[in-house]
Parts: C-alpha cells; structure tokens; sequence
C-alpha cells in the first residue's frame, strides 16, 4: 500500500508494504542482549492444580508466563519517567507513531569533549564533531527523530553482553547538540545514551530531557530515546518514515518495535 504525505512544502511517497524492522526480536530463554547482567527474559508454562499451559504437557493451550526487564533484555522505548520522581508513562509520552526521521552510522571514537565523570582513556563516544559532519547534509524537515547505527555493526548486537563488551555512548556537547537540533525521538543500536557505570549522574539523558534534579519537565515530556535498537547494514542512511510501535506499558519504558519506511520525493 502506498500513501501520499507532506512534510512542509515537501510532498513524498511511502510504500506501507517495505517496512524494515529495526527492533531486536526478543527470544525468551534464548540468545538475547543483556545490560548490567539482569536476569534473562523468559517464559515459562502458567501452572494452577491440574491445569498446565504446554501443550507439549498434555495442556489444551499454550498459556505462558513471561519475566523481563524492558531496559535490559532488548530493545526499549523510555520516557522522561525514567530519571524523574514523578511517575510518567511512556503511554502518555509519546504523542505520535510516525514521525520523519533521519538515519545516520557513526564510529564512535575518543575525543577530548566532556563527559561527567570524565572520559578514560578507553572510552569511544559518539561527539558533537561527528553528528555535525553528517547532519549537516540532512534535510531539517527529517529530523523530528534521529536514528544512529554505530559501527562496527556486527550481528552479534542481537545477543551482546554489554558487562562483556563495554559500549559507546554520547559526549555532552553531543546531547546538548542534538537538544539544539529539536529531535524529538532518539533511536540508539546502544543498551544507553550515558556510560553504563557513571555514579548515576545520566548526564546524557538529563541533557536530552532538560530535566534538574530528577524533576519532570512538561516542555520534554513527549520526547522518547529507543535503545537497543539492529540496524541492518543492507539498509543505507537516509531519509525515512520511522513508525515508532511500542507495548501499551503503563510505565516508564517499554518493549518497542520502529519500523523505517523508505520515503521517495516527488
């Protein structure tokens, strides 16, 4: 199905039926990503006298009971909820389902930008200087979300320990730039925009919300970060349609599903 959109004074085309799914598929008691060693999402047959939900068991239906971490086990869509003492759910949040977004791949990279705490040695950021580079050859009118494959982009992202394999996240001038560039939605193949072991500063998700000492600011309430999110390599950067699909969670974070639709002018 194809439909006609505008997006100011720009008039394009989308083909409904070529989505790309950039989520993890998330296998219960299988291979999956896992951040700070959480348990692993599983399943297992709902028990209750004579009843068992397997029909491997002799049940009538398969009638399972699930357990999982939505910030850890795979890939995730959070709220402002997520840093503030007032509880906010991702179901209020995110206002709309499509948005225009841009799709950009960086290497992340040591730099001497700022982080708090400070940058080590063997820290690699994504930086200000790097966003700049390649948003600058975007179209303004497709940056309501960014969306970041970091390289190298191995398949192995699908099942990483990231205890295991330390990853990259952003610098401070790299938020406050992407805060400057108004992008509502933020979409990261990373298990977090912030180091994973800052003392708990999360200067990077403060930054995208503008939020101060864990209070809610109702300006940033409708913005989003996705992590964990697979972008395939056969998928070149550009311009998209980003549906942004989530679980109807009453809570700060839920599993989500952005399926990029390749957008033609006309």
């Amino acid at each position: 199905m194809k439909a006609v959109l505008f997006n100011g004074n720009n008039k394009v085309e989308v083909d409904f039926s070529k989505g790309k799914d950039i989520s993890i598929p998330l296998f219960f008691n299988g291979d999956q990503p896992n951040t700070y060693n959480v348990n692993k999402a599983t399943s297992k047959p709902y028990k209750d006298g004579q009843f068992i939900g397997d029909t491997r068991e002799g049940g009538a239906c398969n009638f399972e009971t699930y357990n999982f971490t939505p910030h850890c086990n795979g890939t995730h869509t959070e709220c402002i909820g997520h840093i503030t003492r007032e509880r906010v759910s991702i179901l209020n949040s995110l206002q709309e389902e499509m948005m225009f977004s841009s799709l950009i791949t960086i290497d992340p990279e040591k730099s001497d930008e700022n982080y708090n705490p400070e940058l080590n040695g063997d820290d690699l950021v994504i930086t200000k200087q790097q966003l700049e580079t390649k948003i600058k050859i975007v179209d303004s009118n497709f940056l309501e979300a960014l969306i970041i494959r970091t390289l190298p982009n191995s398949e192995d992202k699908k099942q990483r320990n990231y205890m295991q394999e330390p990853s990259s996240f952003f610098t401070i001038e790299a938020m406050n730039y992407i805060v400057e560039l108004g992008i509502k939605h933020l979409l990261v193949d990373m298990p977090s925009v912030d180091r994973l072991f800052d003392d708990g500063v999360l200067s990077a998700h403060n930054i995208f919300w503008e939020a101060k000492q864990k209070k809610l600011n109702l300006n940033t309430s409708n913005k989003t970060i996705t992590e964990m999110i697979f972008v395939a390599n056969n998928i070149k950067d550009g311009k998209y349609l980003l549906n942004l699909q989530f679980a109807p969670f009453v809570a700060d974070a839920a599993p989500s599903r952005p399926i990029l639709y390749k957008i033609n002018e006309l």
